[in-house]
């Protein structure tokens, strides 16, 4: 039997919630961010200034404009996003699931809510290393390394985030790109072994997901390919995993929600990982 004193359901979610430390794993959105070359550019305007017309009250509102393609900076991409040999994931025929220009059923708009535990895999700190250099591709092994270091393994339904520390580079623009370099990341066979887990999403911390080689730019993108369209995994590029990684909090709950953008190949979205104390 209930009485006045005792805590609603709500509360006691909210107890604990209010000690917790929650870390925005999101980038912030400024024109002339670093970003994939192959999609348009983030750009932000004002298109009314607060002056520019007044009500006769005195009261004043600005407004303003944005543009930008679906996977610029932090971003989640639908399994609409990779077709290959012209099928989507689930066998469906990429032409025919594009008539009307959008993604009726594989779009960022099918993607739930995401509210889960959450895995961050410190891979250079596995290593003893800070960051791991351009185009050094992520083993299945070292994979493993760094689930004995933390003693922790994903279960299905968990979101598993892979820092390779390539996001302390944000600020160097060109740097963060790594055209010349090559970026960290996994490839295949590391795809092949996260899907084995049945994760509802992957992130990293660079501007592909996967490992690029020094020169190949985006030309080449195998892990999308497996995990896109063999597993149907949705995967989140340009996180901020730094502050995470520093607090050494590696299992959290973990809230992501997409834009609900009917029919799109991709969404801004703006992760948080909730760590209670």
């Amino acid at each position: 039997m209930l009485t006045d004193l005792d805590p609603s359901p709500l509360e006691k979610v909210l107890g604990p919630l209010g000690s917790a430390t929650v870390h925005d794993l999101a980038r912030p959105y400024r024109t002339g961010m670093p970003q994939s070359p192959n999609h348009p550019k983030y750009t932000h305007a004002l298109t009314r200034r607060h002056g520019d017309m007044c009500r006769a009250d005195g009261a004043s509102a600005a407004a303003d404009i944005i543009s930008m393609g679906t996977h610029v900076g932090t971003h989640m991409d639908a399994v609409a996003h990779v077709s290959q040999d012209g099928k989507l994931f689930g066998g469906a025929d990429a032409a025919t699931a594009q008539t009307g220009g959008l993604f009726t059923d594989l779009g960022i708009h099918a993607v739930r809510p995401l509210l889960t535990r959450g895995l961050l895999l410190d891979v250079p700190a596995a290593l003893g290393l800070d960051q791991l250099p351009g185009g050094h591709e992520i083993t299945v092994e070292q994979l493993d390394a760094t689930f004995e270091r933390q003693g922790v393994r994903p279960r299905p339904g968990d979101a598993v985030l892979i820092r390779s520390g390539w996001g302390k580079l944000w600020d160097q623009g060109d740097a963060y790109v790594g055209h010349a370099t090559g970026v960290p990341g996994i490839s295949t066979a590391g795809a092949e072994y996260l899907a084995s887990f049945s994760p509802s999403a992957l992130g990293a911390d660079s501007i592909a997901f996967e490992m690029l080689a020094p020169g190949a730019g985006h030309g080449l993108l195998p892990a999308h390919r497996v995990l896109l369209v063999e597993h149907g995994i949705n995967l989140i590029e340009t996180m901020d995993l730094e502050g995470i990684a520093a607090a050494g909090d590696h299992e959290f709950l973990f809230v992501a929600i997409p834009l609900h953008l009917v029919g799109a190949t991709g969404s801004p979205v703006r992760p948080l990982a909730v760590v209670l104390r």
